[in-house]
């Protein structure tokens, strides 16, 4: 069965750990470069993550998030190094435009601490099931309500895209053309956005229906189907964590 959601379904040390703790690992990772303000120690924090993803099997569903950025990058980078004004060390120059060493010295901040985020968060996305995130929130005192949002935040991208696959496949079956060049795909994706966003409302509909039917806004104790993860080295890795982080501020305060 397709998976909807971006969760990478193996057994890895990564995939044993507790999602509070890997919560707490990608606010750390993330806020201690940004407190430094140390390239290099956003560059180990977003090597960290990529080495854990790559550990956990996790790559391959990393690449299609890896790619939507890399234009964001490459226009940060452009921006930054030849479009901003006040800089004077020309690094090499490219027709009519010339690009700044202090700005591509910036750029490549803003892409360090752009990575240590991206691929942070990736870790936890890809490596925790959305039920063990909503769920360990919840059973800390999250509303129910709120739960089953970031819940379907998770899941819609990954939905919307098999839904899209499947709608262009029954598309392709009647004889529209959906391969070739640029031009014939964008043609053939025009005709599927609305089929795309209708079948959305209306899975949106019936899940919500599916729910009341169930009880889901009575105001009493709600019981869970999913056992809560242990992960038995959760204390030490948690206080490694945070010292971590009160070195990184004491750093920064030194």
């Amino acid at each position: 069965m397709t998976s909807i959601s971006l969760y990478v379904d193996k057994k890895s040390i990564v995939h044993d750990v507790d999602f509070l703790t890997k919560l707490i690992y990608c606010c750390v990772f993330i806020v201690a470069p940004i407190i430094t303000g140390a390239v290099i120690l956003g560059t180990f924090s977003f090597l960290v993550s990529l080495i854990l993803i790559i550990s956990a099997g996790a790559l391959k569903k990393l690449m299609p998030i890896a790619a939507l950025s890399l234009f964001v990058l490459l226009s940060v980078i452009i921006i930054q190094s030849a479009f901003i004004q006040g800089y004077h060390d020309v690094l090499f120059t490219i027709g009519p435009v010339h690009f700044y060493r202090e700005g591509l010295i910036h750029a490549s901040s803003i892409v360090v601490r752009f990575l240590d985020i991206l691929l942070a968060f990736s870790l936890i996305v890809l490596t925790t099931h959305p039920a063990d995130m909503v769920e360990t929130l919840q059973r800390k005192g999250l509303s129910h309500r709120i739960g089953y949002v970031i819940l379907s935040v998770f899941q819609i991208i990954p939905q919307m895209a098999q839904t899209m696959k499947t709608i262009s496949d029954a598309q392709r079956s009647r004889g529209l053309e959906t391969e070739g060049n640029i031009f014939i795909r964008a043609k053939a994706f025009l005709p599927l956005i609305g089929p795309v966003v209708i079948n959305s409302l209306i899975g949106t509909r019936e899940r919500a229906m599916a729910l009341e039917a169930r009880a889901f806004s009575a105001e009493v104790k709600h019981t869970y189907f999913r056992d809560e993860p242990v992960y038995r080295y959760k204390t030490p890795v948690r206080l490694i964590l945070l010292l971590l982080l009160i070195v990184s501020i004491a750093w920064r305060l030194l």
